[in-house]
């Protein structure tokens, strides 16, 4: 029996006890923004706690958008007054961290743009899958004078490489599907016809296995693989450094003011 749960961005559908769906639903881009961080808490919160799910896969509803990038123009307020989430990060990099170190195995269903928040959430995830067609990967901040937030260069280079890493993260250019999987930063990339059944049929599978089993597999996996929470050592909860260049409204219309570093938690 299937139940569904509405965090007005996030469906979350538990399609069996042992398997749910937690399905990303912000149209029309699917941003992520100071409001989706206590809706995403709570998904996480409630996959760390239940007796009974064994696996989650993350997808969209909105199509051409998997998940994209913070959303910078809500106020600085809404996101530093969050505060630091229980491992002591930032609210963004906090619950990725916990995803990874979760029990119960995540995946990443990804048809569209995983950009920003997007790829960073799906890095975080045990499992990445990609549609050949559709999947769109990016790290583009540094292309917009932006360091990432979410932890790519801790997770990126245990993935795909020193190399590779800093060509994702400095050219800040788009990853599509077919290349992502050529460079592991998703385990495969699928006919998008193909894309759900495939997930949909791994999730099952895994889903019919021991649930101790399958949390002291991923344990000892993590141990071997996955950046220590510490920023300063991983780059895991970094924050966004940020620098533009605005109008000052009192001079000519061709006048520039200095540009002006500001630093965003994310």
């Amino acid at each position: 029996m299937t139940d569904a749960t509405r965090f007005n961005q996030i469906d979350l559908t538990r399609t069996s006890p042992a398997y749910w769906r937690a399905t990303f639903n912000h149209p029309p881009l699917n941003i992520f923004g100071p409001e989706t961080i206590p809706q995403l808490n709570e998904v996480i919160t409630a996959l760390e706690t239940d007796e009974h799910v064994k696996v989650v896969v993350f997808d969209s509803a909105v199509e051409g958008f998997f998940l994209t990038h913070y959303n910078f123009l809500a106020p600085l307020e809404d996101s530093t007054r969050l505060g630091p989430g229980p491992t002591g990060l930032q609210r963004l990099p906090d619950m990725l961290a916990r995803l990874s170190r979760c029990r119960v195995v995540s995946i990443a269903s990804i048809r569209g743009r995983a950009t920003g928040v997007g790829s960073e959430l799906a890095l975080a995830s045990d499992m990445r899958f990609a549609s050949r067609e559709k999947a769109i990967l990016s790290q583009w901040e540094v292309g917009a004078g932006l360091v990432p937030g979410g932890g790519p260069m801790a997770r990126l280079p245990r993935l795909i490489g020193r190399g590779r890493a800093l060509e994702v993260l400095l050219g800040a250019d788009d990853i599509n599907g077919a290349l992502a999987e050529r460079y592991g930063y998703v385990n495969r990339s699928l006919p998008d016809a193909a894309l759900d059944p495939f997930v949909d049929a791994l999730a099952k599978r895994i889903a019919s296995f021991d649930r101790e089993a399958l949390a002291e597999t991923k344990r000892l996996v993590n141990l071997n693989s996955l950046p220590a929470d510490s920023g300063d050592r991983s780059g895991v909860g970094r924050v966004h450094h940020c620098t533009w260049t605005t109008r000052d409204p009192g001079a000519d219309s061709n006048t520039l003011k200095p540009r002006v570093s500001r630093t965003r938690r994310c």
